[in-house]
């Protein structure tokens, strides 16, 4: 009898610690359970809290539609879209107390000679020069502009603060410092009022040596140049328009450097920075013959 009640002790015994491991495992069961609920919630939550991303619609200059997502890392301009005024020969900007503004033109050899006493007379106060391009064949030949020099001593005799700009077609980094380096020889003796304007295009009706250049490569070009210009005591800046910051450059990587904007729909229609906004190739302007580049810029009070 007494081996029969130890049998059943044990008996009772091993049945309460298996009913303690089931009933163990069953609290842990719950409590991952509610552990993975709480996380779905949590999750639930971040997203719901989650701004949607802005999109974009803008054109080309053939009229093209794109929709790109806006960067919010990137610095975004504040002007009043709507302070942006045509009369049908010159814009302005007005309603706005945080800016001024004046108006400028841009110029290369294609434009011959110019009058740049008439150019001031007509409202216009700067101008950006094209000091030089690389050719945007496979050679990629550097060549100074053949007015460069004649119309940077004649816009300043006549009062006209000066910047220039360089129309790059380079394809590393090596050949965008040989562009800031035939740059610096020309401007060797004259003092800017305006910035150095490192200018890749895309060249649009014909091949060019850069149509398989990446944007990634392409801002790196931009940062190389526009280090060596700074280094040599000049500012640098950077001519752009909206299919380049949607789909080329990097402003982040680049946000150090003021925007020249190219754009010639009636409003602006990037989100992002800029200081200068050319807004038309097709302006009349006394004394340059023939249609011209005409800009806008925008500065704080």
């Amino acid at each position: 009898m007494v081996r029969g009640k130890y049998v059943a002790a044990v008996g009772i015994l091993t049945a309460a610690v298996m009913l303690s491991g089931c009933e163990g495992g069953s609290e842990e069961k719950k409590g991952q359970e509610k552990k993975e609920k709480q996380e779905v919630t949590e999750e639930s939550t971040d997203k719901s809290s989650e701004k949607k991303a802005e999109i974009l619609h803008f054109v080309d200059v053939y009229g093209q539609s794109y929709e790109v997502e806006i960067r919010p890392e990137i610095e975004k301009h504040t002007y009043n879209l709507d302070g942006f005024l045509h009369d049908g020969y010159q814009l302005s900007y007005t309603g706005d107390e945080r800016y001024t503004y004046r108006l400028g033109v841009d110029v290369s050899e294609h434009q011959g000679d110019i009058d740049w006493e008439k150019v001031k007379a007509a409202g216009y106060d700067f101008a950006f020069i094209r000091v030089g391009y690389r050719g945007y064949g496979e050679a990629g030949r550097l060549c100074t502009d053949a007015m460069f020099h004649q119309n940077i001593v004649e816009a300043q005799s006549a009062g006209i603060d000066v910047g220039v700009y360089f129309f790059a077609q380079a394809v590393n980094e090596a050949e965008a410092e040989e562009e800031a380096d035939l740059v610096l020889q020309q401007l060797a003796g004259y003092q800017l009022q305006l910035p150095v304007v490192y200018d890749p295009e895309s060249i649009l009706d014909d091949e060019a040596r850069t149509d398989n250049v990446s944007g990634e490569q392409f801002t790196k070009n931009t940062a190389v140049f526009c280090q060596k210009i700074k280094e040599a005591g000049y500012q640098p800046a950077i001519y752009s328009n909206m299919l380049w910051e949607a789909y080329e450059l990097d402003l982040k990587v680049l946000e150090e450097y003021p925007i020249w904007y190219a754009d010639y729909e009636l409003k602006p229609q990037t989100p992002y920075r800029f200081e200068f906004w050319q807004y038309t190739n097709q302006g009349a302007v006394d004394g340059i013959e023939g249609e011209t580049d005409l800009n806008i810029q925008l500065i704080k009070q």
